[in-house]
């Protein structure tokens, strides 16, 4: 067991806490980096700690779960079929979900809503096949376009506008993907969409 190097009263707290948790844990440099556990608990001594998803005490020990991993990946799998883009939202539907930890990410909507506050990461890759349009792909965070790809080559068969972006995203916050611009009639099978859970704040 590696010694706490949280001052005083913060240091004896923080090895109570994690006895009873029964994990072994390693600590950073300073008294302001967070303990990096294995097991059931996370202790981080702060000076101005965050309640956001944990239990702080006044001596500014904040625990959280492990169980806050969060990861999604979704595929299109299967070629589209015309009514799924009639929708007025022109939301970019998957049909299979090849990692979905927390299970926070809608594979009907298509749309991924934060569990809590932190910085994500997100990109994505979406495919038109034989389709001579240029398209636009946006990733929208709450009705708002962050970052678009196009894709416009008329003289390939298959091409994918692709992106990806770091977003401080706050809890209950919706991350989806829409075709801005062009249509995707030829389908967009092998389509992607990935996110993940960098660090909570």
């Amino acid at each position: 067991m590696v010694p706490a190097r949280c001052p005083g009263p913060c240091a004896m707290l923080a090895l109570t806490l994690l006895l009873g948790c029964g994990v072994a844990f390693c600590l950073g440099q300073n008294d302001t980096e967070p303990i990096v556990l294995e097991g059931k608990c996370l202790v981080v001594c702060d000076s101005n700690p965050s309640s956001d998803g944990g239990v702080t005490s006044s001596l500014g020990i904040s625990v959280r779960s492990a169980g806050a991993k969060v990861a999604f990946s979704a595929v299109r799998g299967t070629n589209h079929e015309p009514s799924e883009m009639s929708n007025t939202s022109m939301t970019i539907y998957f049909d299979q979900v090849l990692v979905n930890i927390g299970n926070h990410f809608d594979l009907k909507a298509s749309v991924f809503q934060a569990p809590r506050r932190g910085i994500y990461s997100f990109s994505f890759h979406v495919v038109k096949v034989y389709n001579r349009q240029t398209i636009q792909v946006n990733l929208m965070q709450n009705d708002y376009p962050v970052i678009s790809a196009f894709a416009g080559d008329q003289d390939v068969t298959r091409e994918a506008a692709s992106n990806g972006v770091l977003l401080m995203v706050e809890r209950e916050d919706r991350v989806y993907l829409k075709l801005e611009r062009g249509t995707l009639m030829g389908g967009w099978k092998y389509s992607t969409f990935s996110g993940f859970l960098v660090f909570p704040l």
